[in-house]
């Protein structure tokens, strides 16, 4: 390899991995600009939407927002223990998709106790995804007596848009809204070994949504 392709090669490399990153946008609702407040013995629970059979929203990133939500002045109540413990009002086929069903489950006092005594305030209900939009290029790997090796150069687009309403279950309103989305190009160079540049879209659509949430809430 001579002098000008090698650094070609290298300016290339550096133009891709440049362009690995993330834009993300967030757009946020709610009646006040005052934070929640959250009393220390009060918890929030993160929901992901479901339809039966067909579709659901991703558990770990459900868990990932969870995460960036705890501190010491929020508590995060797993959603699977909530779920579990008022089986089955919150399986795909039955979980309220509405604030009016929600109003008329939360008259059931079964529910409503099974809810007070797990101390839940706020329900968030999280819907979205993360979808391969544009792909091109092409990877072509070959394997010969003297060794073998991929060429080539591949690139898709990715992009995650999740929303999020927080439901007070006790005055049984909507606090707020947030949605995110957040968008990249990844990348795959064949130069001999596959060498992935992937755009951290998803985990950017975590952080953000998170943090976001977070500032929802505070402890008077």
């Amino acid at each position: 390899m001579n002098t000008l392709t090698k650094f070609t090669g290298i300016g290339l490399f550096l133009i891709v991995l440049s362009g690995c990153t993330a834009t993300t946008t967030i757009d946020e609702y709610r009646p006040s600009t005052e934070a929640i407040d959250l009393n220390s013995d009060e918890k929030v629970v993160i929901l992901g939407r479901r339809d039966a059979g067909h579709y659901e929203t991703d558990r770990e990133f459900i868990q990932c927002v969870a995460g960036k939500m705890k501190g010491a002045d929020i508590s995060v109540l797993p959603e699977q223990t909530f779920i579990d413990s008022i089986y089955p009002w919150f399986e795909p086929r039955t979980a309220p998709k509405g604030l009016p069903r929600l109003k008329r489950l939360m008259q059931d006092p079964s529910v409503k106790a099974q809810v007070d005594r797990q101390s839940v305030r706020y329900l968030v209900w999280l819907d979205g995804s993360t979808e391969t939009l544009d792909q091109g290029g092409s990877i072509s790997c070959a394997v010969g007596p003297g060794g073998g090796g991929c060429f080539g150069f591949a690139q898709w687009d990715k992009l995650s848009v999740y929303e999020a309403i927080v439901w007070d279950m006790t005055n049984l309103q909507e606090m707020g809204r947030l949605r995110v989305d957040s968008e990249g190009t990844s990348y795959l160079i064949g130069a001999v070994a596959p060498i992935p540049l992937l755009t951290p879209v998803k985990s950017d659509a975590c952080s953000s949504l998170g943090n976001q949430l977070k500032s929802f809430f505070s402890a008077p």
